[in-house]
């Protein structure tokens, strides 16, 4: 989902909800993952997906990235509006939305119930709603049948692309490049506001907890301006993991892990 993005302190995320400044800019610099190489089995047991010319092969869980949840889509609303990538949205192309997996990452979703996959890259974060897990542009989601439920179960796999071929006794193997897709700098999500002074008043209590406080504004042309509480940054994904569940504890029960 298309933000503006605002990383303060807390002192300055006061100053700055109770400031009517204009002309600020925002800057967003993504980071690539740390990579891996591994070699496949002469006959994988997973089949490989095409994507413009490229071969990606499944993950396992240890070596990527495998979710069973919720999915959604989202179209017209956001169409022609830049992803958190840069990149610009386009609902008739395949790609998706994730809370932490690294841009740029390919996925194969699966909808559980009729067993129909795409595969998309993740070029934007989201979906920010609790119990959703990734948001498919329009043309993915018609797919695999989700324009019509809006929400379905699914199981999303990470892809690693095909980088080499290695002969062998066996066989011709291939070599997969391989993402480490739970390191990086995540945060977690407290709560959404549309009143700036809820936003102010949490961030006041939530400073003395934690050293970190984010609050980043995403403009909705529905209901206006949102304001995101975050708090924390941690180097992995376990870690913030901790933190989410720390703060669930706390009362926090909307509480979510996403990526910075």
């Amino acid at each position: 989902m298309p933000v503006n993005k605002l990383v303060l302190s807390t002192a300055a995320v006061l100053f700055f909800l109770c400031s009517c400044s204009e002309n600020i800019q925002y800057v967003r610099t993504v980071e690539q993952p740390v990579s891996k190489y591994i070699i496949l089995p002469a006959k994988p047991k997973s089949r490989p997906y095409k994507v413009n010319g490229e071969t990606y092969y499944p993950l396992t869980d240890s070596e990527g990235f495998i979710q069973t949840g919720k999915a959604s889509w989202y179209g017209q609303e956001f169409h022609g509006r830049p992803t958190a990538s840069g990149e610009i949205f386009d609902m008739y192309k395949k790609s998706a939305a994730h809370k932490t997996l690294p841009l740029g990452t390919y996925v194969s979703i699966q909808n559980l119930s009729n067993s129909k996959t795409t595969v998309v890259m993740i070029n934007d974060r989201g979906p920010f709603i609790k119990g959703r897990h990734i948001d498919l542009s329009y043309a993915a989601a018609k797919e695999i049948d989700l324009v019509g439920p809006g929400v379905i179960d699914v199981k999303i796999v990470a892809l690693g692309k095909e980088v080499g071929k290695l002969e062998s006794p066996e066989g011709i193997k291939s070599v997969i490049k391989v993402s480490d897709l739970r390191s990086g700098e995540f945060t977690v999500q407290v709560g959404a506001f549309k009143d700036k002074n809820n936003a102010l008043r949490l961030a006041d209590r939530l400073k003395v907890i934690f050293d970190y406080v984010e609050i980043e504004l995403y403009d909705d042309k529905t209901i206006g301006t949102i304001y995101r509480l975050r708090v924390s940054k941690s180097p992995t994904l376990a870690k913030a993991m901790e933190i989410e569940k720390r703060l669930k504890d706390m009362g926090f029960e909307e509480a979510f892990t996403v990526s910075l």
